[in-house]
């Protein structure tokens, strides 16, 4: 039983490094925290506590991270620094070395927190509270929205895949999940919270139920029957995983928006399975053309990996070629990096710096072509938008059905409201309708 006493009325800052599913846990531990008398504190106040939710999904991730560790203390030298998150697991020791962090939590650990401040706070003793990411089996809830409209979902943690590029298994542990009643139950308490769409999150979300009799698509046709979500957009979902039941659920559901995230790393066949990946690029464009078959005007966002081990600039220009002929929205392009531990270091040959940040180059330039081919139809049309509160000198934005980000004059009473809009001039640079209207 925490203390409350020990709270008195603290702050705390909070810093998020990385994906969705970290924001929605940091928000979450906010939450938890606040319900302890540890408040959020406020621009200009001093903090008594920091915590900082890291990633550790490239070496230049864990730089960034250590960066801003050594930065926050320079600027709040009495601030009490929690580190979690990817980074806090895999290399604890060295979290713990760095000036001003006084707790550690794995993966696992990031509900507790507000137990470990607790302890803190009596003894200030660090402690590190991290185990084998091969011993992690609970799986953590968390459903929050931070300050943004959509709310964040965590319906799934962990993966089992250990693609030879990647540390998030060693990280995040065995892929595990949620229940569906629970998972429900925390989207009905959204819908009485006034949300009007949740984005479904995970680190392998379409391994849901793994080791169950229930499965992705049951989760989502339960979450269709909740009333009050207006609104669902399913978050990266491997293309193996991505049946072409669920596809055709989206098609016909009036919840789930035609909004898909999928990630390819390569286009290449033989890069693909030096990654270990679970599919070919036969497989993903099948299911890239079966989304457009049945949703002409879904957003389609792709992940790549540009200059990773084995890619000959034959291989690259495959990749390239290939992606280029998707019908898909955009790219997410990631520059590969060294990952200590993981079997890509075995693979040769090894791409150069400038190699790789002039196949990055010619890859966003093959993304701004993709995105400007496939918002420029939408120019003029009316489309369904929920607008978000304006940032501080903005004016009012939000997203359509399709993901398409619009700006527009509004009345900020139609703030978390679904209207139509007719979208105007689409700027490519920023991925922005300008000018757009209240119809």
């Amino acid at each position: 039983m925490i203390d409350h006493s020990t709270f008195g009325t603290r702050t705390a800052l909070f810093h998020t490094f990385g994906c969705k599913l970290n924001f929605a846990e940091t928000s979450t531990v906010a939450g938890i925290l606040a319900e302890h008398g540890v408040r959020r504190a406020t621009p200009g106040e001093a903090p008594d506590f920091i915590v900082v939710n890291t990633c550790s999904v490239t070496e230049l991730a864990d730089k960034k991270c250590r960066q801003t560790i050594r930065s926050l203390h320079r600027r709040h030298p009495g601030a009490a620094i929690i580190v979690t998150g990817c980074y806090a697991q895999l290399k604890s020791d060295e979290v713990a070395s760095l000036p001003g962090v006084e707790i550690v939590a794995g993966m696992d650990r990031k509900l507790d927190i507000a137990d470990f401040v607790d302890a803190w706070s009596r003894d200030r003793e660090a402690r590190t509270f991290v185990r084998p990411s091969r011993d992690i089996r609970e799986f953590s809830p968390s459903c929050s929205r931070g300050d943004r409209t959509r709310y964040f979902l965590k319906v799934q943690d962990g993966c089992d895949y250990w693609c030879s590029y990647c540390t998030i298994p060693a990280a995040r542990g065995r892929s595990r999940s949620g229940t569906i009643e629970q998972l429900v139950e925390q989207a009905r308490g959204v819908a009485a919270e006034g949300g009007k769409e949740i984005v479904i999150t995970g680190v392998n979300i379409g391994d849901f139920g793994k080791g169950r009799s229930d499965n992705f698509l049951d989760l989502c046709r339960a979450l269709d029957n909740v009333d009050g979500i207006e609104r669902y957009r399913i978050s990266s979902i491997e293309p193996n995983l991505l049946t072409d039941e669920i596809i055709d659920f989206v098609a016909g559901s009036r919840r789930f928006m035609p909004h898909f995230h999928v990630p390819l790393q390569s286009g290449d066949d033989e890069v693909l399975a030096l990654m270990r990946r679970h599919y070919d690029t036969a497989l993903f464009r099948h299911k890239m053309e079966r989304i457009k078959a049945a949703m002409p005007h879904a957003f389609i966002g792709v992940d790549l990996i540009v200059g990773a081990r084995g890619e000959t600039e034959e291989r690259f220009a495959r990749s390239r070629d290939f992606v280029a002929s998707l019908p898909v929205s955009r790219l997410h392009v990631f520059t590969y990096s060294e990952r200590p531990g993981t079997r890509a270091l075995e693979i040769t040959p090894v791409v150069s710096p400038d190699d790789k940040h002039r196949r990055t180059r010619t890859m966003l330039a093959v993304s701004e072509k993709l995105y400007a081919a496939f918002a420029a139809p939408f120019e003029g049309t009316v489309r369904p938008v929920l607008l978000e509160h304006p940032r501080p000198g903005h004016r009012m934005a939000g997203f359509t059905d399709n993901y398409l980000r619009v700006e527009l004059d509004a009345p900020a009473a139609l703030d978390n409201t679904i209207v139509g809009v007719r979208l105007g001039g689409m700027d490519a640079a920023e991925e922005l309708f300008k000018d757009s209207t209240l119809v």
